[in-house]
């Protein structure tokens, strides 16, 4: 009996060592996230890979955002693209344009049979990355929009409410001008993304044209329009601002310096996207951070308009099997969760991209113990948006946006003035639209 059953078990081991191992079908995930956000991106991955066994989703960090979405043309065209790629904001018109590289999120979600109900996600969020006809091109993922950080101990020091931040640039320039007078810091404050927050943004929030056809949604042949006399009136106070010592420039594109002028208490205040949420706390353990709105002109609008939209969102390329967009489909399902939004939104900053996610942090009682973590969400939902505060999408924003901080720099240098700046960079960013126009039309 012992050696029959013996015979059976050796049997029975022979056969499933001789079966074909289960293969799960591989979704490569090409993203531009490292260090912390790196690795909550890579957890997300993991969570759904750990739910079920048919598919895994193999996440790989392709450098800055402008490399990663340089790489995915590249293996498009090479024919060796992920399923999924991560693409900022910017370049939202560039995938738009580029013809049958992209398996639009809302056609991909219908096919595979997956639940997709677009009045689900915040409305500034899919307004951004929808088509003229209201189809929803790629899937919200970690989106932003720039506050404002400060040093609630240097506004203590300084003799200022470390509760009551500035609302306006004429309270940030008067509060600036304390801290440095008292020897509280010596820098009022400091910002990140130069041309997306104190050039785009401040357009927006003060309804202001960035550009013609309602900012280049209304499809190609739009122009840039942005050197007019309220950004204009900025772009001088920063620069006077700048010869002052009271504002430090970060650099261009991101701004890679302003965030260690930030924790180094440098500078009491410091703008950039609420992405940076988790890292300002991670790196600012030694003084306790305020959260607040971006000011503005209260003598060129008396009720600021919305902020808009900035991070990324997830694409999906033409050319894969169907059983991988079967997989990113799912996938895409359990990235929009309530449950799994939350966490991604209270572990980063960035914006909780559906309403469920927003509420289930309330319910869970997160912005009451976390105040200032609501900020972002309030700013960028705050009244209807206009033409001019929906957000910007022209093709080729990336380079567009590289001349603007080249201009930028020429007038903090003292060779151009406000103006002057402002309508080189509007000449030449029109012919970099005209450029992509061409190229594809």
């Amino acid at each position: 009996m012992f050696k029959n059953a013996l015979r059976l078990s050796v049997g029975l081991a022979t056969i499933l060592a001789a079966t074909p191992t289960f293969a799960q079908t591989e979704i490569a995930w090409w993203h531009a996230m490292d260090a912390e956000l790196g690795q909550k991106l890579e957890a997300i991955a993991q969570g759904f890979n750990d739910s079920q066994d048919e598919f895994v989703v193999v996440p790989s960090y392709k450098g800055t955002y402008p490399e990663t979405l340089t790489a995915a043309i590249a293996a498009f065209r090479a024919n060796e693209q992920p399923a999924i790629v991560q693409v900022y904001e910017v370049g939202t018109g560039t995938m738009m344009a580029a013809k049958g590289a992209i398996n639009p999120v809302y056609q991909l979600m219908e096919a595979a049979g997956e639940p997709w109900d677009p009045s689900a996600f915040l409305a500034p969020v899919t307004g951004y990355y929808s088509d003229t006809d209201g189809n929803i091109l790629s899937m919200p993922f970690n989106s932003s929009t720039p506050i404002m950080y400060y040093n609630k101990d240097v506004f203590e020091k300084a003799g200022l409410d470390p509760e009551t931040p500035p609302k306006t640039w004429a309270e940030l320039e008067a509060m600036s001008r304390q801290i440095m007078e008292s020897g509280a810091a010596p820098c009022g404050f400091t910002s990140g993304w130069i041309t997306w927050i104190q050039t785009e943004n401040l357009s927006a929030i003060h309804d202001q044209p960035y550009g013609t056809l309602e900012n280049g949604f209304g499809g190609l042949g739009s122009e840039f329009t942005f050197n007019g006399p309220v950004q204009v009136k900025h772009w001088g106070n920063l620069k006077k601002w700048a010869d002052e010592g009271l504002f430090e420039y970060g650099g261009p594109v991101g701004g890679g310096d302003a965030p260690p002028k930030f924790y180094a208490q440098e500078c009491a205040m410091y703008m950039n996207s609420s992405g940076s949420r988790a890292g300002v706390i991670a790196n600012s353990k030694e003084f306790e951070v305020g959260f607040a709105p971006l000011p503005y002109y209260d003598d060129v609008i008396a009720e600021p308009k919305n902020s808009i939209i900035g991070g990324a969102t997830l694409w999906a390329l033409n050319g894969k099997d169907p059983e991988v967009y079967k997989g990113v489909a799912q996938f895409f399902t359990y990235l929009s969760s309530p449950e799994v939004q939350a966490t991604w939104h209270q572990g980063t900053g960035y914006l909780p991209i559906t309403y469920a996610a927003y509420d289930l942090g309330k319910e869970q009682g997160y912005y009451d113990a976390n105040p200032g973590a609501d900020i972002a969400i309030n700013q960028i939902t705050r009244g209807t948006p206009t033409a001019n505060s929906k957000g910007v999408r022209f093709g080729n924003l990336t380079q567009a946006r590289t001349v603007v901080d080249e201009e930028f720099e020429a007038m903090l240098s003292g060779s151009k003035t406000a103006q002057e700046a402002l309508d080189s960079a509007v000449e030449r960013g029109n012919q970099i639209l005209r450029d992509f126009e061409a190229a594809n039309s």
